[in-house]
């Protein structure tokens, strides 16, 4: 099983001073991760998160230099490597898919040509680097598409062309790399079923279904177990959930960032709906959460549960670090707030601390 952790915003997060520690002694988070089984780590890349004056966007700031430094790591614990490209300049799910600001203007036919070259000059500096991934996904959560206009649902032929434009840079600089489509809300069947009924009718061939499954958004864990047996019999394909993540308390984590009464306004909502999921937001409801997923992914047909990615469990919250700053809240249209609003759902406390979680995720 992959056990894996997405773990983009770590560089950003020790530059700000963040360290973590394992029964008290501090140790480089690579370390601390292995010793718990981890064998896989996630991370995301961005194609220019900066500003016209070179401001950060902040949340990692996951460029491809970025993404090489700790490629780098990930090949020296000798661990898998799942690159995430966005195709953006930040942040990309099913409410958004902006384009790439050089890409803005681009209609299908320079999106195809764009894709295709930028994804194959990545994979050849990985090469070149000697950090060449082991897995990659073509887009982040795609439920609605991505490189909106043109690639948005329900115009599956240009989705279709967009992606197979990735596959084909991969397959010809990596061919025996298997390759991910993901998409979110993993409890949900019918748009499973909807999204890849029509994109096999004109799609290149893939390797691997992706699924989010956050359990206060996307039903219950049997509502993701359903999913899961159905599609792995319907398709043939494996899956993975490419995230999934589940909250550890509720304590509030500002006085940690520094943030101000405005910087903060609109997090309490976060978790409220954070709340709504089955477990308790308690470490043991956190444990007790991971050892019933895990179950449920060892319990797919025809073995096509190969595991799972660990969503940023080591985002913890210290000054500096946000998912987003002035200047990305700015190319993506959003009003903010700008901080972490993900600590509690980490699996190390607000200090950095290795929670119980992690000897669950080993032991299983």
């Amino acid at each position: 099983m992959i056990k894996g952790m997405d773990i983009s915003t770590l560089k950003e997060v020790e530059a700000c001073g963040g360290k973590f520690y394992d029964q008290g002694e501090e140790k480089d988070l690579f370390k601390i991760l292995k010793s718990y089984d981890v064998n896989s780590i996630r991370l995301r890349l961005w194609n220019d998160p900066y500003a016209g004056d070179g401001s950060p966007y902040g949340a990692g700031t996951n460029d491809l230099e970025t993404t090489i430094s700790l490629a780098r790591r990930v090949k020296q614990a000798e661990m898998g490597f799942l690159l995430d490209f966005h195709y953006s300049d930040f942040w990309t799910d099913p409410e958004k898919q902006k384009k790439p600001k050089a890409w803005a203007h681009f209609g299908l036919k320079e999106l195809k040509q764009a894709v295709f070259q930028y994804t194959k000059e990545v994979l050849q500096k990985l090469k070149k680097e000697q950090i060449a991934p082991t897995m990659i996904q073509v887009g982040n959560e795609i439920t609605h598409g991505f490189l909106w206009p043109e690639g948005k649902i329900p115009n599956y032929d240009n989705i279709a062309a967009l992606i197979r434009a990735g596959i084909c840079a991969i397959r010809e600089e990596l061919p025996e790399v298997p390759v991910m489509l993901h998409l979110d809300n993993g409890g949900n069947n019918k748009l499973y079923r909807d999204w890849f009924d029509h994109y096999m009718e004109h799609g290149e061939d893939f390797d691997i279904i992706g699924l989010s499954y956050y359990p206060f958004w996307h039903g219950t864990l049997e509502d993701l177990q359903k999913n899961m047996n159905d599609i792995a019999v319907r398709y043939h394909k494996d899956l993975i959930v490419a995230e999934v993540s589940m909250g550890y308390t509720m304590e509030d984590y500002s006085e940690y960032e520094k943030l101000s009464k405005e910087e903060r306004k609109g997090m309490a909502t976060r978790a409220e709906v954070a709340a709504r999921a089955e477990y308790p937001m308690t470490v043991e409801g956190q444990c007790q959460f991971m050892q019933d997923f895990m179950k449920r992914i060892g319990n797919v047909p025809e073995n096509r549960g190969k595991g799972f990615y660990y969503w940023e469990p080591a985002w913890i919250p210290v000054a500096g670090s946000g998912w987003a700053t002035k200047a990305s809240l700015e190319y993506m249209g959003d009003a903010g707030p700008c901080g972490n609003e993900w600590a509690n759902q980490a699996l190390f406390d607000y200090k950095g601390n290795a929670l119980k979680t992690l000897q669950v995720i080993r032991d299983f």
